[in-house]
């Protein structure tokens, strides 16, 4: 697989390490409690462990079916380029007619390679047939740890998640089984800790999901929680996990009975990552 080898090692290292501790004998009890509180859980994930390789399933883990980014085999390499930039991620599945037909996936890496980073002159003739490699097809009930070691030995780091029908049912990486162990790993594209919310306008902030409550509620002024669930509720996006009664999904608008309206702008299914929240009274931007 080329330059696929070179990210994670046959045997040494800490991915060695981590399917070691997951070979019989050396985890002990069964499972870990659950959560305290359900809202934290759906915005940062349950607590990191070494026992969620045993306990949590692909399942538990993987991007909706709705959530996966993926391109057709014709796609073009202007447009090809820009899902890159948009989404900023390293690879993409690749399909034909559907989603429910993949073919493989493209890594950023082999595009800027094959066809470089600036276009110079005409375009160069375009075929994403020969950049194409393997995906794996799993079931949502195989476990993680099963999983992380199939990827360890294949060197392919993108799972698709099968139904019984064979039709595509969510996408899992690596990286979503390594965070289960040892937490969320931030990247480049990732917002920092710094700077929590920006205040795009008078009412108007850009919130991380991620802030304490009460630091959101200090910024804008209103109290957003009280009685019983100030001990409940840590988080912003907690808060709207209790508002809405689920992980809510990128575009929905959530209106609190203080009137605060919050769009949440950046999430996936399990987890809110950012907010807009909106004072009452506060005209939306003009469109454009």
């Amino acid at each position: 697989m080329g330059g696929e080898g070179r990210d994670l090692p046959q045997s040494r290292g800490f991915l060695g390490r981590l399917l070691k501790s997951f070979s019989p004998g050396q985890n002990g009890g069964d499972g870990d409690d659950p959560p305290d509180s359900m809202m934290e859980a759906a915005t940062s994930a349950a607590a990191p462990s070494i026992l969620n390789l045993r306990r949590k399933t692909v399942d538990d883990v993987a991007v909706t079916k709705a959530d996966i980014v993926a391109v057709p085999v014709t796609v073009g390499l202007p447009e090809l380029v820009e899902v890159f930039r948009e989404h900023g991620y390293s690879r993409v599945p690749v399909y034909r007619g559907d989603l429910d037909q993949p073919l493989g996936l493209v890594l950023f890496k082999d595009l800027a390679m094959k066809h470089g980073f600036a276009a110079k002159g005409a375009p160069p003739r375009f075929a994403l047939r020969p950049l194409l490699r393997p995906l794996l097809y799993v079931p949502g009930s195989m476990p993680i740890g099963a999983l992380l070691q199939q990827m360890q030995q294949k060197r392919i780091h993108m799972a698709l998640v099968i139904d019984e029908y064979g039709g595509v049912d969510g996408l899992v990486t690596l990286e979503d089984l390594v965070e289960q162990v040892i937490g969320a790993i931030d990247d480049e594209h990732d917002e920092s800790e710094e700077g929590s919310w920006v205040r795009e306008r008078p009412g108007q902030w850009l919130v991380l999901a991620r802030t304490p409550i009460g630091a959101v509620e200090a910024e804008i002024g209103v109290k957003l929680v009280s009685g019983v669930y100030e001990e409940e509720i840590d988080t912003l996006g907690g808060l709207l996990f209790m508002l809405a009664g689920h992980v809510p999904q990128r575009g929905e608008i959530i209106t609190d009975d203080s009137g605060v309206q919050f769009e949440v702008i950046d999430a996936d299914a399990r987890r809110i990552k950012r907010v807009r929240v909106r004072l009452p009274d506060t005209p939306n931007p003009p469109a454009g």
